[in-house]
């Protein structure tokens, strides 16, 4: 069956090979029209060490652009709650395991021109897989991004559109130019490529577990890219038989900019508004108005799972109290251990996290090294993500 881009609003079709970076009709983010195959676990070990090992259930293979990325640690933090290493990747970020798809497919479908936009840590991640398959690249961020991001974007040879204001103006930004013709739209959150990378993480959690998969999976949600991987990745394996149970997804916010856990908490299916933007050291996450936002909602529900929202200090503390653990990750990154941290090894004592035998994986996405240490507070400004 071809593989085709399907619109989950209106079921609007177009080919892979269209360049459409959205559905023409409601101008909303593709779905991709592709039936994964059950990934034999005991034939793993011989595989290659990425996460192109799981060559079943994926939509491209034999890929030109890898980096050797996936196959990250599991580590524990307290006796029920274990954190993923995704910032040990090539760019140091999660992002690489969609990144690696969007620039595999650009490479295979030939555009003139690749575009992103990014806070920072998909622009790197686009950046350097479009110069490993040799396209290319201009990826767009706000003019607040990260100076040692930006850098690592201009060292990997792609051009750098700083805009001013925030992220969802250089948003905009870049889908004005994707209507360009030739361009492939690189969009971590329009294009469902990049969900098919993101599933990896469940699929590398499903394997080192031994076939089965914690209770409970937190994960921070700003576009939900990571949330819609891991949800498909669920629902893959359960189809399959290669699970017993479907674990809840707990979805995190910085309290400062929230929409879906507001949305959530009213009952709503969608965003009721946008929310305001507002500064936050968990910069990555800050999106005020998710394209995804219906479907990030409805797969937390349907997971038995809950949203939770953290504070600025509660971010500073989870930074500190990860590096003296010895993981020193960025600000955004601890937004799950700092959701928590805090409640008896991790578990919760308030919602549908309160269970006997609870076990917890929570991702640390982004390395320290990408934005240094978040300010104390009051020591004025943030820690750009």
């Amino acid at each position: 069956m071809t593989t085709m881009y399907v619109c989950p609003a209106d079921g609007t079709r177009a080919p892979v090979e269209s360049l459409a970076w959205c559905c023409p009709v409601c101008r909303g983010p593709w779905d991709l029209d592709f039936e994964a195959s059950p990934v034999p676990l005991k034939s793993l070990s011989s595989r290659v060490n990425s996460l192109w090992r799981y060559e079943e259930a994926l939509p491209l293979s034999a890929p030109v652009t890898t980096l050797g990325e996936g196959r990250t640690p599991l580590v524990p933090l307290t006796s029920s709650v274990s954190a993923k290493l995704d910032f040990l990747m090539p760019t140091l970020s999660f992002k690489d395991r969609g990144a690696v798809m969007l620039a595999e497919l650009a490479r295979r479908l030939g555009p003139e021109r690749v575009i992103a936009d990014s806070s920072g840590n998909a622009g790197t991640a686009i950046a350097a897989y479009c110069a490993r398959a040799g396209l290319p690249c201009t990826v767009y961020v706000p003019e607040s991004a990260s100076p040692k991001k930006t850098e690592q974007i201009r060292a990997h040879g792609a051009r750098l559109e700083r805009v001013p204001g925030d992220r969802e103006a250089t948003a905009r930004a870049a889908r004005a130019a994707a209507g360009e013709p030739g361009t492939f739209y690189a969009s971590h959150v329009h294009n469902p490529y990049f969900l098919h990378g993101t599933k990896t993480y469940v699929y590398e959690l499903w394997e080192d577990l031994g076939g089965r998969l914690p209770e409970t999976i937190v994960v921070p949600v700003g576009n939900g890219t990571l949330l819609l991987g891991a949800a498909l990745a669920i629902a893959e394996l359960s189809a399959h038989g290669l699970i017993d149970g479907r674990p809840a997804l707990i979805a995190v916010q910085a309290e400062a900019v929230s929409p879906l856990a507001t949305a959530f908490r009213a009952g709503a299916e969608e965003l009721r508004a946008p929310a305001e933007s507002a500064p936050t050291l968990a910069e990555g996450i800050a999106i005020p108005n998710p394209p995804r936002a219906r479907q990030i909602l409805r797969a937390v529900r349907a997971s038995g799972g809950t949203f939770r929202t953290v504070t600025e200090d509660q971010l500073r503390a989870a930074q500190l109290d990860l590096a003296s653990r010895g993981l020193f990750v960025e600000s955004t990154a601890v937004a799950c251990w700092a959701a928590v941290r805090d409640e008896g090894d991790g578990t919760s004592g308030a919602d549908e996290t309160d269970r006997a035998g609870l076990s917890v994986v929570v991702p640390l996405c982004g390395a320290g090294a990408k934005t240094g240490l978040a300010p104390a507070a009051g020591a004025g400004g943030q820690s750009a993500q």
